[in-house]
């Protein structure tokens, strides 16, 4: 019996390295998206100042260990049996969760994780006694610490509420005393608004912090609480003076300071709150076996009452917990690629969305927009104007690609809120999701600054919303799925276990090998991603014309590969690029305002040349799809290949639309148009081509030689070819009239 459990607690603590391996790589851009969506500074940079942040922060989080311990369950209803089952179960889930929604790319939080699991794996033992002993289910209560579990709940859901108000508030705030245009105003009153700032981040760092800590001193702790007040005065005024000195010296930035300070505030706060949903389980586990072993061993059946009692965490373990977080931020390719969800949803420009709209979205902008009519109605001209004019953002200068997500004024107020909020939830021992209050701050920030226009706004709300979504549902599956591991486990035992053991490896296995194939398919895609970003319009206007001629004259071939050797895996990988090609197409012309302020020509004509090429462009893309996606539905559902009279024919399209691009692609690098005459006699021989098949076709019909699935197929076809033929001369006229246009 004695070695079974030694087992379940080594099987615990490889869950807790795991776990604190994929819980940093997924949470890294809890602390990270601010400093790096303003570009505070280098990446490395960040890094290392979030490092020493985690490092902090696991030396103050030993007293949320009490949340594993007896915050969800009352341990004296439970043996030592039921305590470990709970526990592998819980770890096992986790694992299991992580993987899934990592794999499907949707959100989740390691504190909702942990809390509802444990509830679930808690209810089940409860579920299973109760029916033992042939007791009602109403007894079911004696065993959850019901007040505490409902206070953590709440605590969790209430700060998505909290986190919002307060980071729409500060911001607000903020960005009207100083606007948009904030330099001249920190170049006077920087010091102090740094000052403030950074006297706050240290007071929620160290003094909320300070409970828990165990290199402080009660005699430290007790000076700290007694000058409380002194200390708040004292360090604004040395901060301030502090900071001033640097600008006068130095001509130091003071909000890059604040927001550097504040990624280690945050990743402080991240690993002091944290720690418990990677560790706290493992750590209870060897707790209770301990206790098992001083109780001789030979009985599993005993009460854990042991697990009410506060149990000092060694600092071995917090230090070990903390190195294995700060190699995974410096080594996980996850965590140097962090998720952009939300950076983009938080982004200041109103580029490309990441997220479609929804009917509620679409509900809450019209009601919000007649809301702000309404009161707009009762607000003084003047005061209305004054206060737009302070929510005024900036114009975009020079390369789009290089310009910050939003500014170091919004990074350093995220950063300060979402600090504050998270360290003082540590501090009353209520595991608040970073990842719930981090992202609710950015939003809130990003809706005061006026991020939310009439242009995105419904695209953000239906980002938003699938964020939480997917938050409530990582609490339903926690506890359902733990549920489940403690019924099956409990019945089976290692029997049980050993299975699951391996089922959770095959998947951990599984999961990186389709994530390492994902990540192929999607740099094969990428690949063919337009380059949007060269600074002069006429390089930029040749890339997308090549690039999109290349694209298609390929994809083409591969569709007539398809239908040749009827292989339907070739004609589903000419789908999917030709899907990718369309959205890019469409990225560039729906990114056209942005390109357009970005470039440095006011030439009106070239303007309108590089629209028009757009529009082409995209109307080729599009009419690619539909030839893509028919041929593709066709082999896929296993309709009558082509006649050989029609691969042929299609074989010698492809052929002179090789030569018909080519010619295209060589007159656009050169810049020699005096070969128009030449390329409009090609287009009128591939639409004689064309044309001449289209008649062939009618004939094979009328002698029934194909069937009418058949005809439409190929008839659409060779109308799709021929938009494309048309399209691809109307783009090289309009880059042709571009250059012109850019040279006189």
């Amino acid at each position: 019996m004695e070695h079974y459990y030694i087992i379940l607690v080594g099987i615990l603590f490889i869950f807790a390295v795991f776990n604190l391996v994929v819980g940093v790589s997924n949470d890294a851009a809890n602390f990270l998206s601010s400093a790096i969506g303003a570009k505070a500074a280098p990446f490395w940079v960040v890094i290392l100042i979030a490092s020493f942040g985690i490092l902090g922060g696991v030396l103050s989080s030993d007293g949320m260990m009490e949340v594993v311990r007896s915050g969800i369950f009352i341990p004296s209803m439970f043996s030592f049996h039921d305590i470990m089952i709970i526990f592998i179960a819980v770890m096992i889930t986790n694992v299991l969760l992580f993987e899934a929604f990592n794999t499907l790319g949707l959100p989740t939080s390691t504190t909702v994780s942990i809390v509802f699991e444990l509830l679930g794996g808690a209810v089940a033992i409860a579920v299973i006694r109760l029916n033992t002993a042939q007791q009602p289910l109403m007894n079911l209560f004696e065993y959850i610490n019901t007040a505490n579990a409902i206070r953590i709940i709440i605590g969790i859901f209430t700060s998505i509420i909290v986190a919002f108000f307060f980071g729409l508030l500060v911001q607000w705030i903020v960005r009207f005393i100083f606007s948009f245009n904030y330099e001249k105003a920190m170049q006077r009153f920087g010091s102090l608004f740094g000052g403030i700032a950074i006297t706050v981040l240290v007071y929620f760092m160290i003094i909320k912090g300070a409970k828990h800590a165990q290199f402080l001193t009660d005699s430290v702790k007790d000076f700290i609480q007694e000058n409380m007040s002194h200390l708040w005065i004292y360090s604004i005024i040395v901060f301030t003076i502090i900071i001033k000195l640097l600008q006068l010296l130095f001509k130091i930035n003071v909000l890059k300071l604040v927001v550097l300070v504040g990624t280690f505030a945050l990743a402080l706060a991240f690993a002091g709150n944290d720690l418990v949903n990677f560790i706290g389980v493992p750590l209870a586990g060897l707790h209770s076996f301990q206790v098992f072993m001083t109780n001789g061993a030979a009985n599993d059946t005993f009460a854990m009452d042991a697990l009410m009692g506060n149990v000092v965490t060694p600092s071995i373990f917090l230090l070990i917990a903390g190195m294995i977080m700060v190699l995974t931020l410096w080594l996980s390719k996850k965590a140097k690629h962090v998720t952009q969800t939300t950076i983009n949803l938080s982004d200041q420009s109103q580029g490309p969305k990441q997220f479609g709209s929804s009917l509620i979205a679409r509900i809450i902008v019209r009601s919000a927009t007649r809301f702000s009519e309404r009161v707009s109605s009762f607000v003084p001209q003047r005061i209305a104007a004054f206060v737009n004019s302070r929510f005024q953002p900036k114009d975009v200068e020079g390369d789009v690609s290089n310009v910050a997500s939003f500014d170091l004024l919004r990074a350093s107020i995220n950063l300060m809120v979402a600090s504050m909020l998270i360290t003082v939830g540590t501090s009353y021992k209520l595991p608040l999701s970073t990842t719930y209050v981090i992202f609710m701050v950015a939003m809130a920030s990003s809706f005061a600054d006026g991020a939310w226009g009439r242009e995105s706004a419904v695209y953000r709300i239906t980002g938003v919303l699938t964020v939480i979504s997917g938050w409530f549902l990582t609490a339903f599956i926690a506890f359902i799925t733990t549920a489940i591991m403690v019924f099956v486990i409990n019945k089976g035992e290692m029997y049980a276990l050993i299975p699951l053991i391996f089922i959770t490896l095959f998947v951990i296995t599984r999961s990186q090998i389709f994530k390492s194939q994902y990540k192929k398919k999607q740099d094969a895609l990428n690949a063919q991603k337009i380059d949007v970003y060269e600074s002069n319009i006429v390089t930029r206007s040749f890339a997308n014309v090549n690039s999109v001629l290349l694209q298609i004259n390929d994809i083409i071939s591969q569709v007539y590969a398809g239908f040749d050797h009827y292989n339907h895996h070739e004609l589903k990988r000419a789908k999917q690029r030709a899907k990718q090609l369309d959205a890019n197409a469409k990225d560039l012309k729906d990114n056209v305002n942005v390109v357009l302020q970005e470039i440095s020509t006011d030439n009106l004509e070239v303007n309108y040349n590089y629209v028009q090429l757009l529009d082409y462009l995209r109307e080729m893309a599009r009419s690619l799809t539909f030839i893509a996606n028919p041929s593709f539905t066709h082999v896929n559902n296993n309709h009558r290949p082509l006649i050989d009279e029609q691969k042929v024919e299609l074989h010698d399209i492809k052929t002179q639309l090789n030569v018909y691009f080519n010619a295209i692609i060589e007159n656009i690098e050169s810049q020699d148009f005096s070969s128009l005459e030449l390329i409009a006699d090609l287009q009128a021989e591939l639409f004689e081509t064309i044309n001449k098949t289209r008649k062939k076709q009618m004939k094979r019909m009328k002698s029934k030689l194909v069937n009418t699935r058949n005809s439409l197929l190929y008839l659409q076809l060779l109308h799709e070819m021929k938009q494309i033929i048309s399209y691809s001369m109307n783009a090289f006229k309009s880059h042709r009239d571009l250059v012109v246009s850019y040279n006189s």
